[in-house]
């Protein structure tokens, strides 16, 4: 018969236990860097240009592998950094939009309907209609046009002009917070 004793409780603790606690510190904190970094990321809404689909104070995860393989889709929200001409004038933040229009794709924004290669597209997801007009102007290549969801508030492609695909961040999958308006996209 085996007896297990309890470890001894005024024993001091092993130097070998605090290198390995450090070292599986260390591991988790590259680990978490590493996602964040390069697979997904939490983002917060912090204004009202993509009203109604996203409110202020809405938390999302933004994932970062899909358009390493394929490029973004009509229809997709991506969060991007500013583009250089946002950045000439300070606006260094990323921001949040949707993309509307694909490279090569010729885009108008007439009579509140937004207008691809001539034919005006669904936009479900709108509450009120652009009133303003724009183009029609060819996207070039390695480029999107994004509009926020409410559209007459929010500073877009059609007051800046084009998103190179290289400022891309990701593409918003899940709402997460709050809870009960949670949703994939």
């Amino acid at each position: 018969m085996t007896i297990l004793q309890s470890a001894p409780t005024n024993r001091r603790s092993n130097p070998n236990e605090w290198w390995e606690a450090t070292k599986t510190a260390i591991c988790g904190l590259l680990i978490a860097a590493g996602v964040h970094t390069f697979v997904a990321e939490v983002r917060y809404i912090p204004s009202e240009s993509m009203f109604p689909t996203l409110q202020v104070g809405d938390r999302l995860i933004v994932e970062k592998l899909s358009y390493r393989p394929h490029p973004p889709q009509r229809g997709d929200i991506v969060v991007f950094k500013a583009p250089p001409e946002l950045k000439a004038i300070n606006l260094n933040d990323d921001l949040i939009k949707r993309v509307i229009g694909l490279p090569g794709d010729v885009v108008a924004v007439s009579n509140g309907e937004v207008y691809i290669n001539g034919q005006a597209i669904a936009e479900p997801y709108m509450q009120v209609s652009a009133n303003y007009g724009y183009g029609p102007v060819k996207i070039p290549a390695d480029s999107y046009f994004v509009l926020g969801d409410n559209r007459n508030h929010s500073y877009d492609s059609h007051l800046w002009g084009f998103l190179p695909r290289e400022a891309i961040i990701g593409r918003a999958i899940f709402r997460f917070s709050p809870l009960n308006h949670s949703q994939f996209f």
